[in-house]
């Protein structure tokens, strides 16, 4: 069985701004001295951790990322019938399992019981957490200070399998991600625009008034992106605790949103979904590589996406020729020319 799982796919964009900087403005970076516009990967994983496709395809085999565990646990405690003040020093011994928890403010009682750092609690560890809130609220007695770690090594948290987890007070429960996710770029150069539009109060009616109730300015851009994928087959079943069949359930669900699915980022005012119009997939042992140098230089082509292909193909012979064969197989999907199919492409990588 092949070690590596390579994805690139190229999907293109309409006027949108699926994912911001700190100024509210399409993220960018200079490639090749050209500015393209960027999706970040973390952008990418969120939106399809939390896809109805995700959530469908591996139910019960999601974890929960939050700084909020305490105060989940407080609030179970006092739903049980256990008395605040217990509850709060209760759920700060629990929670402090997780990691250090932050300062007490007097205008937020809850800040004591939250955890400074993200903490990704896998189900297993979620119902670990369950079943002591549940013993120690029938038998009134508080979390012993040598009770056992909640937190579990093996797990079936396909999220966390695949794009791992760093636990700073609890390095030995940490994961090494099994999928890498490369920022997708454009293909092209770019320019961000500007769009000034205007609302009107609908209650106006007067003649001598004018003008708008309301004035506002946004940015966006479209583009032509390029997005690589890494997977690493035996890490992810690794991750997996050696669940072949979840591994399989999880490769299909991260390609099927890999193809499908856009991050949220002013969706409302673009509706800019899209999906991959091609999809090049390749398994083997050899060392990965990303085929992003194919658009070092901007493609300036007006057939934009026949061009890109053509240079994304054209850059991998060109890679197999220097240096041997990359990967042992491949399978393409072309939406352009109806070439292949995204189905054939989840079974491939299954194989």
């Amino acid at each position: 069985m092949s070690k590596f799982i390579q994805l690139h796919l190229l999907t293109s964009y309409p006027p949108s701004n699926p994912n911001r900087d700190d100024l509210g403005r399409p993220k960018t970076a200079v490639i090749g001295g050209a500015t393209r516009l960027r999706i970040s990967s973390q952008s990418l994983k969120r939106a399809w951790r939390d896809s109805d496709l995700f959530s469908e395809a591996l139910k019960g085999h999601k974890g929960t990322r939050t700084k909020e565990m305490g105060v989940r646990i407080y609030n179970s405690l006092v739903q049980k019938g256990v008395k605040e003040a217990k509850a709060i020093d209760w759920a700060k011994k629990i929670a402090g399992q997780f990691g250090k928890l932050k300062g007490k403010k007097k205008d937020d009682p809850m800040e004591e019981l939250r955890i400074e750092q993200l903490a990704h609690f896998s189900p297993e560890e979620e119902a670990a957490i369950q079943k002591l809130i549940d013993k120690l609220a029938s038998k009134d007695k508080e979390p012993s200070d040598d009770a056992p770690t909640l937190l579990r090594k093996e797990h079936s948290a396909a999220d966390i399998a695949m794009f791992g987890r760093m636990l700073a007070s609890s390095p030995k429960f940490n994961t090494e991600a099994a999928v890498q996710v490369a920022h997708a770029i454009t293909v092209h150069k770019v320019a961000v625009e500007d769009d000034f539009f205007t609302a009107v109060d609908d209650l106006n009616r007067e003649e001598d008034i004018t003008g708008a109730g309301h004035m506002g300015e946004t940015e966006f851009s479209a583009g032509l992106f390029y997005l690589y994928i890494c997977i690493d087959r035996d890490l992810l079943v690794e991750n997996l605790s050696g669940n072949k069949t979840l591994s399989g359930k999880t490769l299909s669900a991260l390609v099927e949103a890999a193809a499908k699915v856009t991050p949220g980022g002013k969706q409302n005012s673009f509706g800019s979904r899209a999906y991959a119009s091609y999809i090049l997939a390749e398994k083997g042992n050899q060392q990965p590589r990303s085929l992003s140098v194919a658009f070092l230089k901007p493609v300036q082509d007006r057939d934009l996406l026949p061009k890109a292909i053509e240079n994304l193909e054209d850059t991998r012979a060109r890679m197999d020729k220097v240096y041997g064969s990359c990967a042992d197989s491949t399978r393409i999907m072309n939406a352009q020319t109806a070439e292949g199919s995204l189905k054939e492409i989840i079974e491939f990588i299954l194989e």
